[in-house]
């Protein structure tokens, strides 16, 4: 079995994993436009993880923004011990249960030789990808910046909202030299300066002082709710 991790997936690769391999596939979109209450946010204040959503589908939103790079999403390939296949299908349909549906697609990286196109390298790999019918779907955002302090201020059982981000930047970007994404990287340089105006330090998983960032989250919250910005 394959699966596709284009979010946390990236980062943190399934169990049982023989292979990895990067690539990326075609037609979709990967953008902050699924609600998360059990991840990276509660049921009182949702988070923003990245779905994949048809090219199609996306562009059909008015608000919808550009992708510059094309319908590409860069991210990895994990293949599954075939011993461990049934048992890891099942983990990952429990760990996407909160909105996501299965489906398959081709991945594609540069071929080998630089006098070619680019290749398919794995076919028909599973991937979790969000439709906009299913009830955590929130569609585009009126801007990115508004993305951005909205997911500053949301905490969920498996962290901050703006540490996923800022996680998925750095491994996304160390995928390959070729990899481009337009929204992920935006949306991560206006955390940064959202973190630096709030004082908070870049990210470093060593030094990260959970309890001052909860009570700079909450103090923000309380600031926007007192100038009537929207929470």
């Amino acid at each position: 079995m394959n699966i596709f991790g284009y979010g946390s997936l990236i980062f943190k690769p399934p169990p049982h994993t023989i292979r990895r391999t990067v690539g990326y596939i075609r037609g979709f979109t990967r953008r902050f436009a699924q609600s998360s209450i059990d991840h990276r946010g509660v049921p009182s204040r949702p988070g923003r993880v990245v779905t994949l959503v048809e090219a199609k589908d996306w562009h059909a939103f008015a608000d919808a923004e550009d992708t510059p790079e094309g319908d590409i999403v860069w991210g990895v390939c994990w293949t599954i011990d075939p011993a461990h296949a049934k048992d890891v299908r099942a983990y990952l349909d429990h760990r996407e249960i909160n909105g996501y549906t299965p489906t398959y697609t081709d991945i594609w990286a540069p071929s080998t030789n630089t006098r070619s196109a680019d290749e398919i390298v794995v076919k028909s790999c599973l991937v979790y990808v969000g439709l906009p019918s299913n009830p955590a779907f929130v569609g585009p955002s009126r801007s990115l910046q508004e993305l951005a302090e909205y997911i500053f201020t949301c905490s969920g059982p498996s962290g901050r909202n703006d540490e996923y981000v800022l996680k998925l930047a750095r491994a996304t970007r160390n995928l390959s030299n070729q990899v481009r994404d337009s929204h992920l990287f935006e949306l991560e340089r206006i955390l940064l300066q959202i973190r630096e105006r709030e004082g908070l330090p870049l990210l470093d998983e060593d030094v990260v002082d959970e309890e001052r960032e909860q009570r700079i989250m909450e103090e923000v919250i309380a600031r926007n709710k007192a100038n009537g910005k929207p929470l």
